[in-house]
């Protein structure tokens, strides 16, 4: 889903913004709370949870928080039809029933004509590069190292994700009929886990924490990513974001980011879900 709404972001206007309040960093460190939005329905990065906001985003912004010396006020905020709505939402027009904003979002493609576009909001260091791959059954697939060895296979796939964009149109829409279209990534997992597809098609951090979650092995599914030539982005970096006049912000949440790679935490923090940790590339 998240993959996705970055392509559908390229192609939407912005409105321009009514005078919200942004939070300097000055004035977070006075209030002593640092005011993070993550996203729900967002496994492995972020979901509300039955009992708190858990997910790598949530322990993130945990971290963030606990390395800044500030508590922690985590909002677990509706994805909308696209980023750039999002922003407007949650960072600096607000919502009509006054919500304070959020300091920071996580989540977000760090991306320059993401930015470009978006002047009201400002990138933080990235701290994860999403990549896009496949699960296969070994005991039905012997290998899956190209494109072509889709063929006669069924594939699970969320419906409009960019896994499925890639899919649909790979070799002019060869394997369209091999795909199986679901409503979510966890549906088309279950499919999958249930052995009703032979492959299942979504982000590696999505795929590895779903195999995580079943307790399946992963010598039986291995999780590979193949080169499909297309215009579908296959590998994007995940940042934060905080409004254009909180710069001073953006900087103290990168020298966090920073400090808790180099620590190592933020792979514990991915490991702890069973996904691994993949470094952003940057611009």
């Amino acid at each position: 889903m998240q993959a996705f709404r970055l392509v559908l972001a390229l192609a939407v206007g912005l409105i321009a913004p009514t005078g919200a309040t942004a939070r300097p960093f000055d004035e977070v460190v006075a209030s002593g709370v640092l005011r993070v939005a993550v996203y729900d329905d967002n496994a492995p990065f972020s979901d509300a949870g039955a009992a708190a906001p858990r997910g790598i985003d949530a322990d993130l912004a945990r971290a963030i928080a606990e390395r800044l010396k500030l508590t922690l006020d985590l909002r677990v905020v509706d994805a909308g039809e696209n980023v750039d709505g999002d922003f407007r939402l949650n960072l600096w027009r607000g919502d009509l029933t006054g919500t304070p904003l959020a300091d920071l979002m996580l989540n977000v493609p760090h991306d320059r004509i993401l930015a470009t576009r978006n002047e009201q909001i400002f990138l933080t260091t990235p701290y994860f590069e999403q990549r896009l791959a496949f699960a296969y059954r070994k005991d039905r697939i012997e290998g899956l190292s190209g494109v072509r060895n889709l063929d006669g296979h069924t594939v699970a796939v969320e419906g409009t994700s960019a896994s499925d964009s890639l899919l649909m149109n790979a070799e002019g829409g060869r394997f369209r009929d091999a795909v199986r279209h679901f409503r979510s990534f966890d549906e088309a997992a279950k499919a999958y886990l249930a052995g009703e597809t032979a492959i299942l098609a979504g982000t590696r951090a999505s795929i590895e924490a779903a195999l995580r979650r079943a307790g399946a092995a992963g010598a039986d599914n291995p999780v590979v990513e193949v080169p499909i030539p297309g215009l579908v982005r296959t590998r994007w970096d995940l940042g934060g974001a905080v409004r254009s006049d909180s710069r001073d912000l953006a900087y103290a949440v990168g020298d966090a980011l920073t400090a808790l790679a180099q620590e190592g935490r933020l792979k514990v923090i991915c490991e702890s879900y069973g996904v691994t940790y993949t470094a952003p590339q940057g611009y």
